[in-house]
């Protein structure tokens, strides 16, 4: 029997009579099914039967690409194969159970598909045998028309890159495995039909919510079905299930679009919005203090850095690294959370009245998972690091990961965190996680990277349950830990450590395909960027930062006046369009000049807009010719004005277009026809705004 869940976007069917639940449809809706048209031929020169693409794919039942689930007891390869499942279902989820007496397994398999067209899928594992080890639980679905497949990676501070491949053979992986999710493997792929682009072709995403090690796949068969799977990764040994107990997976997310990658993250924006835990309050204007002072900590030069930040329109002040225990560098102190007394005489008290009587929140540093040997907490619980105990540990940024699996570390971390914020005036922290996990290892001497990312989610979960109103930024080295699993428990995230603004577009625009921009921390760097040298305009750095949750890390108290006057003006015109940016449709743009970065957010109800065009590099030829604008409403007439930064000249022309002056213009003269664009210099932007009449 067949079983559908439907919306607007994303169908998915069933059928019950496959016990690893076989997945007849995920693609657009397709309404009446006949079930007889989704029979496939066999093959001579194969076994007899062709194992069907299901959620788990059973190798018991023929699967010859990767299986669904891999288990043994004490050596003994365990091949369940499920008797057909019972299937209750709303319309909107579904639950299916099917069970293997012989191998004395059973498996609930639970779907949701949310309104925005994402649809989440959870394995439960069950074993009513003797001790069952868990190697891998894999889940698949099918992507027939995909000939193409991309994927995300990177490196700290050069978060996001996108690469493409033809997928005519084989299989593309990203497997992770640093202990948290990774800048570098990224743990989202795309496949689609034959070019596919921001605009145009039919894609399928799957993103793997976890926070930990694990794995998304792309795999042609030989016979030539193609499917996506994901899955976490575990340690030797990590997941052993004794009789009548459970083993949860991490959520597989999945969208579906007709029309390009737009259409992608139209989903995953949805869905995360539509989140009960999503932010509900305007994203305050950050100053973050890192980039100010690093760890030269004084109460007199960190008040006046916070005049200036008020002064501009700064709306929350956070303080970076360097306020606890000992803590002059990065090679001490981790674990130790108390405030230092010889940098803080009287405590963080002054600093945040100070902050809070200029109308702005406190927010605070921590890395709450992390411990220096050089600490008092680590001389006094040495066997609290993360750590293979037959090897000197491997350090990182000359620190160790805490054991949070250990019950005494967890709760002397929580009792920390929570004395944090039960004394002082704090309503923000930024939750940093500096490292890799090298061969992760509980006091047992069991592999435990699995247990410590869900320990994590724990202490994180206590902390927001027992201080509800704490907002909690995802911080890890940057962007190394950006999943839709930490996010369901914090409120932003740092996209990149670097704040150059060249690099950034391109960071921030490969974050645009899961995570919505009042997500995205996006700070108004120094005028050299820290992370690359390179220099630029206050405007260019607005211009970028201005799509996302905007904040300035800076030591304003250098910046002159004009530049000071600069970031005001920046920080007033994202205040005053902060609700279409937070809250509009991202439409990334289609343009053929690969020296130009374009896109634009339109509010809900298409009735105002604002188009950012960024020059990344120099075009080879001039002008670069017009730029179509997408997502707006065809029918409308908009009132077209340039959103000045500053007043220079834009680029070197004899002539720019006379519309830069203000002109009144259709839907969709801008959709078909385009707007022809200025000549912009190198590593400049222009910014539109729309208002429709």
């Amino acid at each position: 029997m067949l079983h559908a869940l439907t919306s607007a976007r994303l169908e998915f069917i069933v059928d019950d009579t496959s016990g690893g639940l076989e997945v007849v449809h995920l693609g657009s809706p397709i309404g009446r099914v006949e079930p007889a048209t989704f029979s496939a031929p066999i093959p001579e020169g194969g076994i007899d039967r062709l194992a069907p693409i299901s959620v788990l794919a059973e190798a018991a039942a023929g699967w010859m690409g990767k299986p669904g689930l891999r288990l043994h007891r004490d050596g003994t390869v365990v091949f369940p194969r499920l008797d057909p499942a019972t299937v209750t279902s709303d319309g909107s989820s579904l639950r299916a159970v099917a069970c293997d007496p012989a191998t004395q397994v059973s498996v609930t398999f639970l779907a949701t598909l949310h309104d925005a067209g994402v649809l989440e899928l959870v394995v439960e594992l069950r074993n009513d045998g003797a001790p069952l080890t868990v190697d891998e639980v894999l889940v698949s679905v099918p992507v027939p028309q995909a000939s193409e497949v991309l994927q995300f990676g990177g490196r700290w501070s050069d978060e996001f890159h996108p690469t493409r491949h033809s997928w005519e053979w084989g299989t593309f992986v990203v497997e992770n495995r640093s202990g948290r999710t990774s800048a570098t493997r990224f743990p989202m792929m795309m496949a689609g039909t034959a070019d596919f682009s921001e605009q145009s072709g039919t894609v399928t995403a799957i993103h793997l919510g976890w926070s930990g090690d694990g794995q998304v796949r792309a795999d042609r068969l030989p016979d030539g079905r193609r499917i996506l799977q994901a899955g976490e990764i575990f340690g030797a040994g990590e997941v052993v299930l004794d009789t009548g107990e459970t083993h949860r997976s991490a959520p597989v997310f999945l969208a579906h679009s007709a029309a390009g990658l737009n259409g992608i993250s139209d989903s995953f924006h949805g869905y995360v919005r539509a989140r009960p835990t999503h932010v509900a309050t305007e994203r305050p204007v950050i100053l973050n203090t890192w980039e100010a002072v690093y760890f030269a900590h004084d109460l007199n030069t960190l008040s006046a850095l916070a005049d200036r930040a008020a002064a501009v329109g700064v709306e929350r002040f956070v303080l970076d690294d360097g306020w606890f225990l000992g803590r002059d560098d990065d090679r001490r102190a981790l674990g130790d959370w108390v405030v230092d007394p010889a940098k803080w005489p009287a405590g963080l008290d002054p600093l945040i009245a100070h902050v809070r009587g200029l109308g702005m929140e406190f927010g605070l540093w921590v890395e709450p998972e992390m411990i220096s040997p050089d600490s008092e907490l680590f001389r006094a619980h040495p066997d609290w690091g993360l750590v293979d105990p037959h090897h000197d540990p491997v350090r990182a940024r000359h620190q160790l990961v805490l054991d949070l699996t250990n019950p005494g570390a967890f709760e002397h971390i929580r009792q920390s965190l929570c004395s944090l914020l039960d004394d002082h005036d704090i309503s923000y922290l930024k939750w940093d996680m500096n490292r890799d996990l090298v061969a992760p290892t509980d006091s047992t001497g069991r592999a435990a990277g699995q247990a410590q990312t869900r320990a994590v989610y724990r202490l994180i979960d206590e902390i927001k349950r027992t201080h509800p109103d704490i907002e909690i930024e995802s911080c890890s080295s940057g962007g190394g830990r950006i999943d839709l699993g930490i996010l369901t428990r914090t409120d932003r995230v740092w996209t990149s450590d670097c704040n150059d603004a060249l690099d950034r577009i391109r960071i921030q625009r490969g974050a645009s395909y899961l995570i919505p921009p009042e997500l995205m921390g996006a700070h108004i760097g120094p005028n050299r960027a820290h992370t690359t040298g390179r220099t630029h305009t206050v405007a260019f750095r607005g211009a970028t930062a201005m799509f996302g949750h905007l904040g300035i890390e800076w030591n304003l108290l250098a910046a002159t006046d004009d530049e000071l006057a600069a970031v005001e003006r920046i920080v007033s015109m994202h205040k005053a369009h902060r609700a279409l940016l937070h809250g509009g449709r991202t439409v990334r743009i289609d343009v053929e000049d690969e020296a130009v970065s374009a896109f634009v957010v339109v509010a809900p109800d298409q009735g105002e807009a604002i188009v950012s065009v960024s020059q990344i590099a120099t075009s080879r030829g001039l002008p670069i010719g017009p730029i179509r604008i997408p997502g707006l409403d065809l029918d409308g007439t908009y009132w077209l004005e340039q959103l000045v930064l500053d007043e220079r000249r834009l680029g070197l022309a004899k002539q720019q277009p006379a519309w830069l002056e203000g002109v009144e213009i259709s839907g969709r003269q801008l959709a078909v026809a385009g707007l022809p664009m200025p000549i912009l210099n190198p590593e400049t932007a222009l910014l539109l705004h729309l208002q429709r009449r």
